[in-house]
């Protein structure tokens, strides 16, 4: 069901999160303007946004007919007037505050139904990113995604002390109605939720193999083959609780002491970096990539996140549905 209050949608912005962002709210019948800086980009967008509908027609989760419905609600341009419309705008350029400060002044003098601006970010605090605003400061917040966004439902939401009454839980309802599964942090914090998690065990993991207690491959097979599975159905605190927590706390005192409190990169990534071994993209890294199935390797990355995709699409396109 479409969320009330929002009828236009606004992306500034199209790599990756830009573009899966259109798939998702075009698919939930939300009419979407897609910013681009230069016209002639625009077709390279529009490849994007059409890869991830063929990917979705290969799964036969959509037919080709709705996936040219969902695209009806899809426009791209190139002045920021054509978002005065929008009530949700979507800020995902790469992590430039200077080019974020200019987008936002520039949404201030052009969008005068815009209720919030969503920044992805993924390192910026909200009052940072509202610092030079002079409208809107109390409506732009971080919504920060996973990639990518359209099969990921996870989004966390944060605001700072300029953020006004109700513009996190109106944003929230909103990507409810995008069948997403929103979250709103109680304070700010570097890498939010999610990525101190990620990181916090990358951490562990870059420890265990540089402390000589098991190679890379061994500490991927333990994370896909023992506790991960469980934790895409239960959470951790979930768990915790109901193995008793009397029965963890000697392994919590034994443990914590061992585990890695380093600051900063360790030498098992600066290493690789200083002498080209940047992963996939130079043929190694941890791994050596160069004889490996990028196919089979993608199909892996994303078959935990198809069954995700079950959405009611619209059945026509912008002009037929009474808005």
């Amino acid at each position: 069901m479409k969320y009330e209050g929002v009828t236009s949608v606004g992306i500034v912005g199209s790599g990756m999160i830009g573009g899966s962002l259109a798939v998702l709210t075009t698919s939930h019948g939300y009419k979407t303007v897609v910013y681009a800086r230069n016209e002639s980009r625009i077709p390279s967008y529009k490849a994007s946004y059409d890869e991830y509908f063929r990917q979705m027609i290969d799964q036969g989760i959509v037919t080709r007919e709705q996936a040219d419905i969902c695209e009806e609600y899809l426009k791209y341009k190139t002045d920021y007037a054509s978002l005065r419309d929008c009530e949700v705008i979507f800020e995902c350029v790469t992590e430039d505050i200077d080019l974020k400060h200019d987008i936002y002044s520039r949404i201030e003098k052009n969008c005068p139904n815009v209720k919030a601006i969503c920044s992805v970010s993924s390192s910026f605090i909200p009052d940072k990113l509202a610092e030079k605003a002079t409208i809107y400061k109390d409506r732009i917040i971080v919504a920060h995604p996973f990639n990518p966004v359209h099969m990921v439902p996870y989004f966390e939401l944060c605001g700072g002390e300029s953020t006004g009454e109700g513009v996190l839980q109106f944003v929230k309802e909103f990507l409810e109605a995008l069948d997403r599964k929103p979250v709103i942090l109680k304070k700010p914090a570097p890498g939010f939720i999610g990525n101190r998690l990620q990181f916090a065990l990358w951490r562990e993991a870059l420890n265990i193999m540089e402390s000589g207690i098991a190679d890379p491959r061994d500490i991927d097979t333990c994370l896909m083959y023992s506790f991960c599975p469980r934790y895409t159905s239960i959470g951790i605190f979930e768990h915790f609780d109901n193995g008793g927590l009397n029965l963890n706390i000697s392994t919590c005192n034994t443990v914590f002491p061992t585990l890695s409190n380093i600051d900063s990169a360790p030498p098992a990534i600066t290493d690789r970096i200083a002498r080209g071994d940047l992963g996939q993209k130079t043929g190694v890294g941890f791994y050596d990539w160069r004889s490996v199935d990028m196919e089979a390797y993608h199909k892996r990355v994303n078959d935990p996140y198809w069954h995700f995709i079950n959405w009611e699409l619209p059945k026509t396109g912008p002009e037929n549905s009474g808005e």
